[in-house]
């Protein structure tokens, strides 16, 4: 598959939170400033851990109740999602939604399924549903979700199908940023404009704070620094 970016614009992006992601996205794709990012509140795994970013790979789970399958077909289910991560070129962040009516009740994600994910060239997961062996999760493996202490009956529902996790809709390979803020979704045709979009709103930001923070700070100089702002393109 021909990409619009590769993995060296996407290693680039790591090195702003998401947040800032955000910002340059409200200014690349000016229709995408209401959606496409979580709007729940997720748990990190690894809060001080950098950035992650990588085309996705989407799936469901559910975890309240038996899947009703043989053992067999739910082995063959999980065998088939690890299939799915692993069919990659790059680095990928895996976005699993939990498709259970209060969603978390038992968790996918631990030690096991966090070095399985790492082995698949997986940099992490967002999810709605259950994290657990915070401890122990894989090294420089990123997990947001929910923190449980159970498995229940989770299995795998399906994958390669359209997501929304938090609020955050995300169908297969497109471009995933997370951090411990949260995630959100990079329209393929904008990755190569943010470092440029950032450039340009850190140096509208930069007339602000530096005003800001002079002792003789005032609601006139406050005035001149928006309109100073305002003029730098």
């Amino acid at each position: 598959m021909q990409r619009p970016y590769t993995q060296a614009d996407l290693d680039a992006l790591c090195a702003w939170d998401t947040p800032t992601i955000c910002n340059a996205l409200e200014l690349v794709v000016p229709a995408r400033r209401g959606h496409g990012f979580t709007v729940r509140p997720l748990t990190a795994a690894h809060p001080s851990m950098p950035p992650i970013c990588g085309p996705a790979r989407v799936g469901t789970i559910r975890a309240a109740h038996p899947s009703g399958r043989s053992k067999e077909a739910d082995r063959a289910a999980r065998i088939g999602w690890y299939e799915y991560v692993a069919n990659t070129d790059m680095p990928t962040v895996v976005v699993l939604q939990d498709l259970d009516d209060v969603p978390g009740t038992g968790a996918f994600w631990g030690e096991v399924n966090t070095n399985v994910h790492k082995g698949l060239k997986a940099l992490g997961c967002v999810t709605n549903g259950s994290i657990r062996d915070l401890d122990m999760v894989a090294p420089g493996f990123q997990l947001l979700g929910v923190v449980n202490p159970s498995h229940a009956h989770v299995h795998i529902v399906d994958w390669g199908r359209p997501v929304s996790v938090a609020g955050m809709a995300v169908n297969h390979d497109e471009v995933v940023h997370a951090d411990r803020h949260g995630a959100v979704v990079i329209p393929a045709e904008a990755v190569k404009a943010i470092p440029a979009a950032i450039d340009l709103l850190t140096r509208k930001e930069a007339v602000i704070l530096e005003m800001a923070k002079r002792p003789d700070f005032d609601i006139g100089m406050l005035r001149d620094a928006l309109a100073k702002s305002d003029e730098i393109h």
